[in-house]
This record gives structure tokens, sequence and C-alpha cells, in this order.
């Protein structure tokens, strides 16, 4: 439906489609986090089941990562926030509801502090403090020569290191955040913690919601998958209405 899209760079953006025949006026984009992409389990179980909602739903992977085109190596927040711009671009005059996980988390909350075109936003397992993540889980790899997690696909780059560190937080955009904004985190998570979420929720101006799964990982493994996707579904509805 929406052809090629491209970010400023001229990369392509890939991405899959649900359910755009239910409605025009109201979509969601979901975007993954670092050494992700669109076709991750979880986020295709949350795509299928926000179509079986009848809610279009857009999952894109950000240049550099899946199949889109650009290089691992240049992928930051900074970025990502660039090619989602490019995103709701393409997308049109429709209501937009951004669902972001992980590093795609910090994406949305840059992205949305700024931009009126997203008028939902959903923090899975949200990043908020960014230099405190690439220290704890990169600090003793050296960039532009180490790997992320060992992933021989994911190069570790100086220019990822240095975008996280001059983030440094993003917990001061929470007061910036003057959509409806769900927060959904795992009690579990060992790769972004759940006092990110709580940092942020510290600071945000606008009543957002909370949501706690008990038990749940980073990527919401096993039984908290289907509590993860229920809760969204079910907000995301009452926000589409």
């Amino acid at each position: 439906m929406f052809g090629e899209i491209r970010n400023k760079e001229g990369e392509k953006i890939d991405y899959s489609l649900h359910a755009d025949n239910e409605r025009s006026d109201f979509i969601v984009i979901i975007g993954h986090g670092v050494t992700g992409n669109k076709d991750r389990p979880f986020i295709l179980a949350l795509a299928n089941g926000l179509e079986m909602a009848g809610i279009p739903t857009l999952r894109i992977s950000f240049t550099g990562n899946g199949d889109s085109e650009g290089s691992f190596a240049d992928c930051t927040i900074s970025k990502e926030t660039e090619d989602l711009g490019s995103v709701i671009d393409a997308v049109g005059d429709r209501k937009i509801c951004y669902i972001g996980h992980s590093m795609g988390g910090a994406v949305g909350v840059k992205r949305a502090s700024s931009d009126p075109r997203i008028d939902v936003l959903l923090s899975l397992a949200g990043m908020v403090h960014t230099q405190e993540f690439a220290q704890r889980e990169f600090g003793e790899e050296t960039p532009d020569q180490g790997c992320m997690w060992e992933e021989k696909s994911c190069p570790l780059s100086s220019n990822y290191m240095n975008d996280m560190s001059n983030l440094s937080t993003l917990v001061d955009l929470g007061s910036k955040i003057t959509v409806p904004w769900l927060l959904v985190h795992g009690t579990e998570d060992d790769v972004v913690p759940i006092g990110d979420t709580k940092d942020i929720l510290a600071k945000a101006t606008n009543n957002p919601e909370f949501f706690e799964i008990a038990g749940a990982d980073h990527v919401f493994s096993n039984e908290s998958l289907q509590v993860m996707v229920n809760k969204v579904v079910e907000w995301v509805k009452s926000q589409a209405a």
C-alpha cells in the first residue's frame, strides 16, 4: 500500500503490513530493539493480535537491521528516530500509534517528544538510561572491534556508543510526552531493568498508564507473551475508537 519507504539517506526500510483494509484513519507502527528486526516472534504475535482486532499495523525493521538497507554499524537511536519520521511521512494522514520495544522504545520517546504526528505512544520494556545500558552491556568490548552479545553480525560501533553516551538518558523527555502513553515492563527483565520505566514515569506529567507483568523477561517469553498482547491490544483498541 505504501510502496517503498526510504529514509533521508535513501536506504529502504523493510516493513510488513497487517489489516490495512480494515480502516484508513488509524495505524500502529511497531519498532524493535537493538540487534532485533520486525520478525521477532513477540513482535509478530503482537501484530497478529492487533490484526485480529481489526487494527492496521505496520511492523518495520530499522535501517541496518533485518532486510532493510543500510549498515548495522550505523544504527543509533538518533538515526532510528529519523527512520521513524520517514515511516510516518509515508503512512499519510492517519491517527498514529507507535509501539517501541527496548531501544525502539527510546526511539518512540525521542520522536514523540518533538513530533506531533504521533498521537498515541506505547513503550515495551523501553530503554531510558542509554549510557548506562551501553556501558553495562558492552563496556568491556572495544568499539569498531568487538560485537554485541558475541553476535558477529552485530558489530559494536563507535557510532552507537557515542550516540548512547551523547544522549545519556531520556528521562527528562517524560515531561514532554503529551499524548496517551502506556508503558509495559516485566519484573524479570535483565536487559533493560524495570527501573528505567519507573524513572521516566516519575518525570511524566500527562498521567501515563503503567502495566507491570510479574515474571516477564525482556522479550515477554512463555506465558507473559499473551498477557502482554492482551493488554496492548485492549489499550490500543481504546485509543483507536
